[in-house]
């Protein structure tokens, strides 16, 4: 059965000049907003609660849920931040928003200021990402010259501005006080919570942090109701509902960005949307929603007797074939994170990929927390042994016991990001790390 095939978020993808104001007008654009001027900003609330949209920037969290968590400051005003950063190996779903449809997202971010009386939104968006920010900065002068934020949104006296920062290309400011701090002009690194953003965030002020992909989807909440946008999912029935954006890349035909229901399987992503793995050859294992996600194996099972157990439909069936939802994929030992996929091979090293990946925790490690940076490093050098063929049999016990050490260990989650798919490649391919040590050959070269 082929993948339903949906264009909600996309509609805009591939029409001619899709980033300008005048596409998007054309494509109805704006509409959502001049409905959220005539509605209560706790009816705006009630709809995005309704959509059971779960924080597509890896959290998992409920966007509505999250939005009542603002504690106002009567002496300081409320902010909203926009995590694009997006800094995670194998994630560029965000950037095609910006890039395509920049004006989708400006529209969900001043409805969202609406609904939490916000009157100032900085948009995050990771240095390298030229285009995306060039098409963001355009977009928002447009929307200014057209009326639909600066000192009256469409006419209504509320004051409203988008600001457009440039990070410097840190993968720790994807952490959300890491990405205030830098807005600030500060160091990025994460700060200790309690106080959470919501009650003090950016300059010292009440902030909602959300990621871009999260605030594009609010137009179209708005537009279908959030109950109706829900049900576009397949997992409504478990509060995980609505369209995203999957990404696919590795061994595949057709590596890049497709939109569905929430719930799409592993199989549906690789095989109908991917085109299947390159070369004919078989799927040795997946990373499901981001470097930082441990990894899946097709052969291994679920078991779940316990009726009450969020797997009990999929009870006997491969991990390819479970729904991608953020409970679901918690269940199976893994994350959904930021839903897209890495797709490796079966000719692939996973001894080569582990020193591939923990070399960029290594350098991406912001160094505040002990566990994290020493760890990083650590786990980035005994890898590196083996990938060399020069490491000995406690190297792997050593190469455990840091991973586990740094778990739990740290002020965010960076260092549990690393560790965990550490973990997840020694739980399932020990054997390639004992072969290194038995044969003190070089692993294969990854491709």
């Amino acid at each position: 059965m082929a993948v339903e095939r949906v264009r909600i978020l996309t509609k805009n993808y591939g029409t001619p000049e899709s980033w300008t104001l005048a596409a998007y007008l054309k494509s109805g654009g704006y509409q959502s907003l001049r409905r959220a001027l005539e509605m209560e900003p706790a009816k705006i609330l009630e709809e995005v609660k309704a959509a059971n949209l779960r924080g597509r920037g890896g959290a998992g969290f409920p966007m509505g849920m999250k939005w009542s968590f603002l504690k106002p400051n009567p002496g300081k005003p409320n902010y909203i931040a926009v995590n694009a950063d997006e800094g995670e190996p194998g994630t560029f779903k965000d950037r095609t928003l910006m890039e395509l449809d920049p004006h989708r997202c400006v529209e969900g971010f001043l409805i969202a200021a609406l609904a939490l009386n916000v009157h100032t939104v900085f948009c995050y968006i990771r240095g390298e990402l030229v285009l995306s920010i060039r098409r963001m900065q355009q977009a928002v002068r447009e929307a200014r010259e057209a009326g639909y934020l600066g000192s009256r949104v469409l006419g209504k006296d509320f004051p409203l501005d988008v600001v457009i920062h440039a990070g410097a290309g840190a993968y720790i400011c994807g952490e959300e006080t890491a990405l205030l701090n830098s807005l600030e002009g500060a160091r990025g690194e994460p700060r200790l919570k309690p106080p959470f953003p919501a009650v003090v965030g950016a300059f010292g002020a009440p902030t909602i942090v959300n990621n871009l992909e999260s605030l594009a989807a609010v137009p179209t909440i708005l537009e279908l109701g959030g109950e109706n946008f829900s049900k576009l999912g397949r997992l409504h029935h478990l509060k995980d509902g609505g369209v995203r954006l999957y990404g696919v890349s590795g061994h595949v035909n057709k590596p890049g960005v497709y939109e569905g229901p929430v719930g799409l399987t592993l199989r549906e992503l690789i095989e109908d949307l991917g085109g299947g793995v390159r070369g004919g050859r078989k799927v040795k294992c997946v990373v499901p929603g981001g470097s930082s996600t441990p990894v899946l194996r097709e052969e291994d099972l679920v078991h779940a007797p316990d009726p009450k157990s969020v797997l009990h439909a999929w009870h006997g069936k491969s991990h390819f074939d479970v729904p991608m939802g953020v409970d679901t994929f918690r269940a199976l030992g893994t994350m959904l994170g930021t839903c897209c996929a890495i797709v490796m091979d079966d000719q692939t090293s996973m001894v080569r990929a582990a020193e591939n990946l923990m070399m960029f925790y290594a350098h991406e490690s912001c160094g505040q927390c002990t566990p994290c940076r020493e760890g990083c490093a650590w786990m980035a050098r005994l890898c590196r042994k083996f990938a060399r063929g020069e490491a000995t049999e406690r190297d792997l016990d050593t190469l455990t016991d840091v991973a586990n050490n740094i778990m739990g260990n740290t002020i965010c989650a960076l260092g549990d990001g690393a560790a965990m798919p550490m973990l997840g490649i020694l739980k399932l391919f020990r054997n390639e790390f004992e072969e290194a040590v038995r044969t003190k050959k070089p692993a294969p070269e990854l491709r």
